[in-house]
């Protein structure tokens, strides 16, 4: 199965933490068994044989142009509040394998988090036994200053107060912080691109290289189903109405052009090229590279 792509002379490599069929709280409410079954594309990579969702939790590891790059740091260990039971107190060896798999954790230069939502921050920081250390320590973590400013009002929730404080916050007190513009351009071949309505900071990744380009995609989609149905929204969207406006826009774009789409939670080869699609009902297939 597919864990990495070249664009040019961009590397990307995937780093799975975990991977999951069936529900948690970003399970699409309309993906119901008997509407999901009929997108013959969705098998086997995506559903399983009783209709079921698919998805995985990973990080995007990005070398180009002298950078390394990590989009994305997933959920975390030894973290508590969570809403998802078995997202508490998790004892996973990602950092280890993050290393044999892509780099020493002390030489990534930038990471970058799409949105502050819980799977997307979760390794920004390690407990050491007595407090919250920047796995990343010699990095600058960007945040689009949208989303940090949507999180300034969103702190007052539960949850949400948990991951600012063990993932978000230990960040901004070692100075490791950049908060920039949701259009930041990180290097000549990788930069920021808007997708709002998940969160409204959100952002998404494009890299670009000699002629060639690639999307990864953040949570503006969460599985492959909504690229038939660009409509379904995501219970944990902020923004539904805006969520799916992006949807739309960058369908449109990326069919046009033709650019690699590395889904962020996208389970399998998690990743393809889309084109209209010719089933009724249907707006876009995705062609999966395997």
């Amino acid at each position: 199965m597919q864990s990495s792509w070249q664009i040019g002379k961009v590397n990307i490599r995937k780093i799975i933490e975990l991977e999951h069929t069936g529900g948690t709280r970003f399970i699409l409410p309309q993906a119901v068994p008997e509407v999901v079954k009929p997108i013959s594309w969705l098998f086997p990579h995506y559903v399983d044989e009783r209709g079921r969702l698919k998805m995985s939790v990973h990080a995007l590891f990005i070398e180009a142009d002298g950078l390394r790059i990590v989009v994305d740091t997933c959920l975390g260990n030894d973290k508590e509040g969570r809403s998802v039971p078995d997202w508490n107190h998790r004892k996973s060896d990602f950092l280890e394998r993050f290393a044999i798999e892509a780099c020493d954790p002390k030489e990534i230069d930038v990471v970058v988090c799409t949105h502050m939502h819980v799977d997307h921050v979760g390794w920004n920081t390690f407990w050491d036994g007595s407090a919250w250390q920047p796995s990343f320590p010699n990095a600058r973590y960007l945040f689009s200053k949208e989303e940090y400013e949507h999180w300034v009002d969103e702190r007052e929730h539960d949850e949400q107060a948990a991951v600012f404080n063990d993932s978000i916050r230990p960040v901004i007190e070692c100075g490791l912080a950049q908060f920039v513009d949701m259009d930041h351009a990180i290097s000549a071949s990788v930069a920021l691109e808007p997708t709002p309505g998940h969160t409204p900071g959100h952002v998404s990744v494009r890299i670009t290289s000699e002629g060639s380009a690639a999307l990864i995609t953040g949570d503006f989609i969460h599985h492959p189903c909504q690229f038939a149905f660009p409509d379904w929204a995501s219970s944990a969207d902020v923004d539904r109405f805006a969520s799916t406006q992006t949807r739309y826009r960058m369908f449109n774009q990326l069919c046009c052009e033709q650019a690699l789409i590395i889904g962020t939670h996208f389970a399998g080869p998690s990743s393809g090229l889309l084109k209209a699609s010719d089933e009724a009902g249907q707006a876009y297939c995705f062609q999966s590279c395997r």
